[in-house]
């Protein structure tokens, strides 16, 4: 790909050949290696280099067109214009997108952080090992059916035809484990872990391996739990698994087409817990994937969406943030729609608890560590939801887990029921977070 100054330069040489005088690019290109491995062999390798650019162009009218393509060299880009050019006759006549007022507003940071990748042998006698001691840890754990060690290389760019210029690269590493038993007379148990990293060097290789190993021995001796009404932990994965399913409530967009649990007058209403604050901070410095800048050029930042239970902020791009008169909180993608989708969340204490608790001298607490099925047993617009999940009872501090559960409710009413935010942060693929305790919810055993 070339670099951001020919690029910028390219496209206003075939702008001004096409009598084109307003358009943006949004683009990234992503360079993937990736390995999985089934009982010490090689199973699957991969590599791929992706790359998706999105044209806009604003005709004499104003009406916008929006094409997109994998080719950046000046007869890809020509025809994109030339295409998006044409489509803008048929674009909409209301609410019509426009440059975000902060695509030239400096960026809090620079980032231009790639490392070098390692040859896929390597990451291939890695993974073996991994898997190797896996399987060793315990004699009921006959596999590692989903496994995957990989490495990529990515790059982020917008310009427009008012001079904004904007770019970003970074590496990540990632491994993931998932374990399965096989004991006679018992059903099969697994558990998996992830990490990711800037770069393979920095890899918790050795947590992940640890993490799936305790896991997966925890679920061996299981028992049935009785159906009813149990005060719930959630584990950070847990939590912010069920919070971006619920991820409407904070979207602007999805608010202004009715398709979210909040409405505009919800700003300043106590929507959850006191004792539970909320941010959404794409530049918080444990995100692997930072990002500096979105779709339409606007600098990522710090939104406080919850301060001790008040809905404080939305998530906007450039035009729904103009719709409420507001500024863009640079959580914007360009396409066909722009739509607006958060970065990475930051769930921490609100208020001060009155009373403190803890899983080691928890009793007939429900811990949940894993929420499946979240694209069939969430109801987003309804705020209600039925999920299977992996988890232990907890009595006394000693964990027993759970053969087969579902845990159910109604997410409004469960954030007003949170009693308690531990203070230890962790970090998971989608934000920081702590474990969450809520005071009851449903959980139907089989």
């Amino acid at each position: 790909m070339p670099g951001i100054q020919e690029l910028a330069i390219q496209t206003r040489e075939i702008a001004d050949r096409l009598s084109i005088q307003k358009y943006d690019i949004f683009g990234s290109a992503v360079d993937e290696t990736s390995v999985k491995v089934d009982q010490g062999k090689p199973d699957q390798v991969k590599a791929s280099q992706r790359s998706s650019v999105t044209v806009r162009v604003w005709n004499e009218e104003n009406t916008v067109g929006v094409t997109s393509t994998t080719d950046v060299d000046p007869n890809g880009l020509g025809l994109a214009l030339k295409t998006a050019y044409e489509a803008s006759f048929f674009g909409v006549k209301e609410n019509i997108p426009d440059f975000s007022p902060e695509a030239m507003a400096p960026l809090a940071q620079q980032i231009n952080d790639k490392t070098a990748q390692v040859p896929v042998a390597d990451l291939l006698d890695k993974l073996i090992l991994v898997e190797k001691e896996v399987i060793e840890a315990h004699p009921a754990i006959a596999s590692v059916p989903y496994n995957s060690l990989a490495q990529r290389d990515i790059d982020h760019f917008y310009l427009n035809s008012d001079g904004a210029m904007r770019t970003e690269a970074y590496s990540m590493a990632s491994i993931y484990l998932y374990s399965k038993t096989e004991e006679e007379g018992k059903k099969p148990r697994s558990a998996g872990a992830f990490r990711m990293s800037r770069g393979l060097e920095k890899l918790d290789i050795e947590g992940c391996l640890k993490e799936t190993i305790d896991k997966t021995i925890s679920h061996l001796n299981y028992e049935k739990i009785p159906t009813g009404k149990y005060q719930v932990v959630f584990s950070p994965d847990a939590f912010l698994s069920l919070l971006g399913a619920f991820s409407n409530l904070f979207n602007a967009q999805s608010i202004l087409d009715k398709q979210s649990l909040s409405t505009p007058e919800s700003l300043g209403t106590q929507i959850a817990s006191p004792l539970l604050s909320l941010c959404d901070d794409a530049l918080h410095p444990d995100n692997v994937a930072i990002t500096t800048f979105d779709g339409e050029g606007t600098p990522t930042r710090r939104v406080t969406l919850i301060e001790n239970g008040v809905l404080t902020s939305f998530l906007h791009s450039a035009g729904t943030a103009k719709r409420f008169n507001t500024q863009p909180t640079g959580h914007a993608n360009i396409g066909a729609k722009v739509s607006v989708s958060p970065h990475f969340y930051h769930v921490f204490p609100g208020k001060p608890a009155e009373q403190r608790y803890s899983l080691d001298t928890a009793e007939n607490v429900v811990l949940i560590d894993d929420l499946q099925a979240l694209h069939a047993g969430v109801k987003a617009l309804q705020g209600s939801f039925s999920l299977p999940f992996d988890g232990w009872l907890i009595h006394q501090g000693k964990r027993i887990s759970i053969e087969s559960a579902t845990v159910a409710g109604d997410f409004l009413e469960l954030l007003k029921s949170i009693i308690y935010v531990e203070e230890e942060a962790h970090l998971t693929p989608s934000g920081v977070c702590p474990y969450v305790w809520v005071e009851a919810l449903s959980i139907t055993g089989e």
